[in-house]
């Protein structure tokens, strides 16, 4: 049953995010031609993240209790809506709107399959477990762009969300199909939200992780939506070579997500993403600077190497907290939230930017946030990891 359960789950995901990774390259496009400006664009990708990240922590707690299957396939179901009501779209408030029940379908997907891969993983090996997601996670957004872009080129912008749509409402069959029914909930330590919430607060290691994580998200949007809108500058450029750029992070990141996922197990955790999160900062401070196919292209490799790194670090932390503490549904639920808050942070703090002063201060507000934060992030986990260590020895 595990097996199978591991091969439906990552399979299910694979093609739900392949058919947002499709997406990715033509939003913005999309949404232009409906009219959004700079801040516009960014609270077209906020709406998903404000209804996504509110429901995670509460989606996440009752499949603690209820079980996880129900939720994962209400929502694939609503992504497969989503991609047949973009299309209709007739302005951005219209297009807000959908984006917002998009997330809403997407509080029910991720989080949940990384409640199911928490669990499943066995004491010592949570970093590589929650690596296999994250394979299935980037392969899908990576292969994605490609496509969105051949199809887009092709056959218009109407194309890419009609096949998100079928890619979605597939996934959502094989989860019913295949995906059995009782597995995988933490009723023994179940409890309400808004103690665990307390609980969580309290504890500064869990509060490092969760802003780490909220931090690291934050270069999202730049690095993704308005990559469009700086390579629509050059010469020559399309959107298949959009989707090269984006598919070289996200692939990248799927490659190394089993060997960073074994090291993340084995070795220092706090040292590895330390290292990555300067790493990741610097890249986003210099993508301003380019302006080549070929740079950006080895630019993205490199954000994709520091971000497979970061994933499987967090991702291990994330799911050693679960099994200690909270329950792995309320845990990964609260830890999307994060995800999906830094997120919106990058939205709000790069749409701004843009409009106030350029395109380029969009990558360096965000490229310093994320500088600043993770140092504080590995500062409160170092603290708490320091005085473990100590009232151990004595």
């Amino acid at each position: 049953m595990k097996n199978n359960t591991l091969i439906t789950l990552l399979l299910s995901v694979f093609i739900a995010l392949l058919g947002i990774g499709i997406i990715v390259p033509v939003m913005p496009v999309f949404a232009s031609e409906l009219g959004a400006g700079g801040f516009a664009l960014g609270m077209i990708i906020a709406a998903f993240s404000v209804t996504r990240g509110l429901l995670q922590p509460v989606v996440g707690n009752f499949s603690d209790r209820w079980g996880r299957k129900n939720f994962l396939t209400t929502g694939l179901f609503v992504y497969g809506l989503v991609g047949l009501l973009i299309p209709h779209a007739t302005g951005v408030p219209h297009l807000i709107i959908i984006r917002a029940f998009h997330g809403v379908g997407s509080a029910m997907i991720v989080p949940i399959a990384m409640a199911y891969m928490s669990f499943l993983a066995p004491a010592g090996h949570e970093g590589r477990y929650m690596s296999y997601l994250n394979i299935a996670i980037f392969s899908g957004i990576g292969c994605g762009p490609i496509i969105g872009g051949l199809l887009s080129d092709n056959w218009g912008l109407p194309s890419v969300f009609y096949t998100m749509a079928c890619l979605s409402f597939l996934a959502f069959i094989l989860v019913i199909l295949y995906m059995p029914g009782q597995i995988a909930s933490d009723q023994q330590k179940a409890r309400p939200l808004l103690s665990s919430l307390r609980s969580m607060l309290t504890n500064g290691k869990t509060c490092g992780i969760l802003l780490a994580r909220y931090t690291t998200m934050i270069v999202m949007v730049p690095s993704m939506a308005f990559l469009p809108l700086i390579m629509s500058t050059w010469q020559d450029s399309s959107g298949v070579q959009i989707g090269v750029i984006i598919a070289c992070r996200t692939l990248v990141n799927a490659v190394f997500q089993i060997p960073f996922g074994k090291i993340a197990d084995k070795y220092n955790k706090l040292l590895i993403f330390l290292v990555s999160s300067i790493v990741l900062s610097l890249v986003i401070l210099t993508i301003p600077q380019i302006d080549s196919f070929f740079q950006m292209a080895i630019a993205y490799l490199f954000m994709g190497t520091v971000e497979a790194a970061i994933w499987a670090v967090l991702g291990g932390y994330a799911s050693l907290e679960a099994k200690r503490h909270y329950g792995h549904g309320t845990m990964m639920g609260v830890f999307s939230f994060a995800m999906s808050a830094g997120v919106f942070t990058g939205a709000v703090l790069a749409g701004f930017s843009m409009d106030s002063w350029g395109i380029g201060w969009a990558y360096y507000v965000t490229g310093s946030a994320v500088l600043l934060l993770s140092l504080l992030a590995v500062v409160m986990i170092g603290m708490h990891d320091r005085k473990y260590h100590l009232t151990e020895t004595v």
